[in-house]
C-alpha cells in the first residue's frame, strides 16, 4: 500500500499502486480487483486514487504505433503525454490540437478529463482532436470506441474519470504549425466590466485568450488584471533571431521547489506581494513567446505543487453561462476576496460550446483559483458552490476535490444518462475511485 494524492496533495489516500506495461498485466486483475486507471497524476483532486483498493498507474503503456504525416494523425498508446508527443513531433512541424496548462498529462488522462485550454471557445475540448480510442472493459475484453461505433461508450469516456475501463491507444489528430511561436497581446484590465469588454472585442481576432485576476480586488478595482492573447506565429512573421531555429523545443525544467514549504509562507500578506509580481511577468511586453511560456508556465518550475505546503491545496474552477454572467461574476469574486481563503493563481477566460455527458466546458464564462487547504475552506466552497449553482453553472470534476453528492446531480443532472452507460459496461462495478464514490457514481 502506497500513500498517493492528486496534484493538490489533497486529500492523500492509501492505495495499492501498481504499473502495468500493457494488456496482459491488465486482464490479469480486473476479474479480481477495484481498480481506477491513473496517468501522470495532474488531477488536482481524488480523480486518480483509491482508498484501500487499486491504482493502474499506465504510463509504461507509453508507445507511438502509427503515423500519418499526410492527414496529421497519430495512434499511440495511452500512457503516452503531451509533453513525448511535443520532444517529438514540434521539430516535425506538429503540435497537440488542444493544450492545458501542462503538458505533463497523458492521452489516457486527457480523454477521462476531456481536457480544454486557452482556445476552447475556438476549438473546443480534448474529444474534438479524438477520432477513436481502444478500451479494456471490466470483463476483460477491448472495444473500439468512435463517434459511429460503440458511440455511447466514446461519448461517456470524455469527463467519465476513468470509470468506464482502461483507455489502451487513441488515435488523435495533430496541428500542423509553421513555428514554434505564438504572436502575444497583453492588455492591463482595470475592472471587470473592462474585462469582459475585452473579451467580446478580441473574440474572433485572437485564437488564445485567457486572463489573470487579482481575486483579492475589491470596489472598483474588481476584476481588474491582465488579459493574454495569441496566436500562432507563421514563419515570415518572426524576427530574424527567432527564424534561426523557429521549431525550438522546450528546455527541460531546471527549476524545482526541492521541498514541501511551511504552511505559513502563503497567506494574505504574501499573496499580495506575489499578486503584483505575476501581474508584471504576465504584461510581457514581448510580441512573439515560445510555447513553453505561452501553454505551459508552471512547467518551468519542477514540483511546484509543494509551494502550497503539506496541507495541499484545491483548485475550483467553474463555468456559469453568459447570461447574467457579469453580475454572477462580480459576486462570486466578491465572495472569494472577502473569504479569508488566499485566493492564488486565478485564471479566467470565455468557453464555447460544451459537448458530452459529464464534460466540464459550456458557453460561458469559466474561473480556475486555487486555494490552500485550511480549517474553513471546505465550508466556504459550500457557499460558492450554491452561488455556482443559482448562476446555472458547474464545477470541473477533473480539478475537485470538495463537492458532495446532492450538489453535483445538481449541477449535472445529465449524470444518468452517464449512470445508464456505466451499467451497461461495467454492471459489478470493476472501475471506482474516491471521487466515483464522493459523488455516488458508483453502482
Amino acid at each position: 500500500m502506497e500513500k498517493i494524492a492528486g496534484w493538490g496533495n489533497y486529500p492523500m489516500s492509501d492505495s495499492y499502486v501498481f504499473q502495468p506495461s500493457g494488456e496482459s498485466d491488465l486482464k490479469k486483475v480486473l476479474n479480481k480487483l477495484k481498480v481506477i486507471p491513473r496517468g501522470l497524476g495532474r488531477s488536482y483532486g481524488d480523480q486518480a486514487v483509491n482508498d484501500a483498493k487499486h491504482v493502474a498507474v499506465c504510463t509504461k503503456m507509453n508507445h507511438f504505433i502509427a503515423w500519418d504525416e499526410a492527414q496529421g494523425l497519430l495512434e499511440c498508446e495511452a500512457g503516452v503525454s503531451l509533453e513525448e508527443i511535443i520532444t517529438y513531433f514540434a521539430p516535425k512541424g506538429w503540435l497537440p490540437m488542444i493544450c492545458p496548462g501542462t503538458k505533463f498529462v497523458t492521452i489516457g488522462g486527457a480523454i477521462a478529463n476531456d481536457i480544454h485550454g486557452k482556445a476552447h471557445h475556438i476549438d473546443g475540448s480534448f474529444v474534438n482532436c479524438v477520432i477513436s480510442f481502444k478500451i479494456m472493459l471490466a470483463d476483460g475484453s477491448t472495444v473500439e470506441a468512435s463517434r459511429t461505433e460503440n458511440s455511447d461508450l466514446f461519448w461517456a469516456n470524455f469527463g467519465g474519470l476513468g470509470l468506464l475501463g482502461v483507455i489502451l491507444s487513441a488515435k488523435i489528430k495533430l496541428r500542423k504549425i509553421e513555428t514554434t511561436y505564438f504572436k502575444q497581446k497583453s492588455i492591463v484590465i482595470k475592472n471587470l466590466d473592462e474585462m469582459l469588454e475585452a473579451l467580446d472585442k478580441y473574440d474572433h481576432e485572437y485564437n488564445y485568450s485567457v486572463a489573470w485576476i487579482d481575486a483579492l480586488a475589491k470596489g472598483k478595482k474588481l476584476g481588474s488584471g491582465v488579459l493574454t492573447l495569441g496566436n500562432a506565429a507563421k514563419l515570415d512573421e518572426l524576427p530574424e533571431n527567432l527564424k534561426k531555429e523557429p521549431l525550438k523545443i522546450h528546455p527541460k525544467g531546471k527549476l524545482s521547489v526541492p521541498m514541501f514549504m511551511p504552511n505559513f509562507t502563503l497567506n494574505g500578506f504574501t499573496v499580495k506581494i506575489l499578486n503584483r509580481l505575476i501581474a508584471f511577468v504576465q504584461n510581457s511586453p514581448k510580441n512573439f513567446v515560445h510555447y513553453e511560456k505561452f501553454f505551459f508556465p508552471l512547467d518551468a518550475i519542477n514540483n511546484w505543487n509543494r509551494g502550497y505546503g503539506k496541507r495541499g491545496f484545491i483548485q475550483y474552477q467553474f463555468v456559469i453561462p453568459e447570461e447574467n454572467g457579469r453580475e454572477n461574476v462580480a459576486k462570486i469574486l466578491e465572495m472569494i476576496a472577502g473569504s479569508g481563503c488566499t485566493p492564488f493563481l486565478n485564471v479566467f477566460k470565455r468557453m464555447g460550446d460544451g459537448q458530452g455527458i459529464l464534460s466540464f466546458p459550456f458557453k460561458g464564462y469559466t474561473l480556475a483559483i486555487d486555494f490552500p487547504v485550511t480549517k474553513n475552506l471546505k465550508a466556504f466552497t459550500k457557499k460558492l458552490d450554491a452561488k455556482v449553482l443559482e448562476a446555472g453553472g458547474r464545477l470541473y470534476l477533473g480539478k475537485d476535490a470538495m463537492l458532495d453528492e446532492q450538489m453535483f446531480k445538481s449541477m449535472y443532472p445529465q449524470h444518468k444518462e452517464w449512470m445508464a452507460i456505466k451499467a451497461k459496461y461495467d454492471p459489478s462495478n470493476v472501475f471506482t475511485s474516491n471521487i466515483s464514490r464522493r459523488l455516488g457514481l458508483d453502482l
